[in-house]
């Protein structure tokens, strides 16, 4: 008789074959790890071979298991794309998490949909850590953060946008044209109030502070919408650490950040099966705002966070 696999359990098979972890590839998939692991056996029982190796102290491919991985990775995209071409890939929406509202992503995704031809939705999700999740098990097809390698995922570098500072406009420092790193050392700045802020923000942040000994204010609380934001510049009346994207409003001011300038490296990423117009879309949207902005310049002696700094320059 014939064997038939089911896409679910490639599309789990693939999951623990990247992750060599049952527990990770459980959280990965959101499925508990009992049934993912039910899943796998089922498998195994369908072909008739083991296809992992399993041991109290770790979880390997055999060879049966090994030809599978490639071939239940382009069976699955076939299958997905097959999906996309029946249901008719331009009618089918393209969701996108732009982090917060103002931010680069947002600016990418509404030039993107500027081309009329893909329908986007556009998500909200604080960081990385609530977004590859969703990217992996297919319920988000785009997000921006700082890249890290990740099994699956393929990005691009956006921007390397410039930090910041907002500042009360009755502030000492709000008369500068231009904030020098040094004279936030005493100042109680603040790094955690922004649509920006994230798990990948925050160590951002910390690097450059305790790399020019500046003292961050570690009693801030964390807050994301914008209109908390005015009411916390003013009532703690100290700077927030920001990105260039930060607008003004009343009684507020921004400043660039000097000596050193800094900048926050951001990049676009998504499933490496993800075949979809919308992204063409996005990336005709970053080369337009790329060359008309300079994203991608990097005046001599900017500061970056590591491990950008030393993938992109060396030790």
């Amino acid at each position: 008789m014939a064997v038939e696999l089911e896409v679910r359990g490639l599309r789990y098979f693939v999951v623990v074959a990247e992750e060599l972890h049952f527990t990770r590839a459980a959280a990965r998939l959101y499925v508990a790890q009992q049934a993912l692991s039910r899943d796998i056996r089922r498998l195994e029982d369908r072909v008739g071979v083991p296809l992992f190796e399993r041991s109290t102290r770790r979880v390997a491919l055999t060879p049966a298991g090994e030809l599978l991985l490639t071939r239940a990775r382009e069976l699955l995209e076939l299958h997905d794309r097959t999906v996309r071409e029946l249901r008719g890939a331009d009618k089918t929406a393209l969701v996108v998490d732009v982090v917060g509202q103002g931010l680069t992503p947002a600016e990418v995704l509404e030039t993107a949909r500027q081309d009329g031809e893909v329908e986007f939705f556009a998500e909200f999700h604080s960081g990385l850590d609530e977004a590859l999740p969703l990217l992996q098990s297919r319920r988000l097809d785009v997000t921006f953060g700082r890249w890290t390698y990740t099994p699956g995922l393929e990005h691009r570098v956006v921007r390397f946008e410039s930090l910041a500072v907002l500042l009360p406009d009755t502030h000492p420092l709000a008369a500068l044209p231009e904030v020098p790193l040094e004279d936030l050392q005493d100042a109680q700045v603040c790094w955690r109030a922004g649509t920006h802020v994230s798990a990948d923000w925050e160590d951002a942040v910390l690097q450059l502070l305790s790399w020019y000994d500046a003292d961050p204010a570690l009693a801030h609380p964390r807050v994301r919408d914008q209109d908390e934001v005015e009411r916390h510049l003013q009532h703690r009346n100290a700077p927030i650490l920001t990105l260039s994207t930060q607008h003004e409003f009343a009684g507020a001011v921004v400043r660039p950040l000097v000596d050193p300038v800094a900048a926050y490296p951001w990049s676009m990423i998504w499933r490496s099966d993800l075949d979809h117009p919308g992204l063409t879309a996005l990336h005709r949207a970053i080369d337009q705002l790329g060359n008309a902005g300079d994203w991608l310049l990097l005046p001599d002696g900017t500061w970056l966070p590591e491990p950008e700094m030393t993938d992109l320059f060396g030790d």
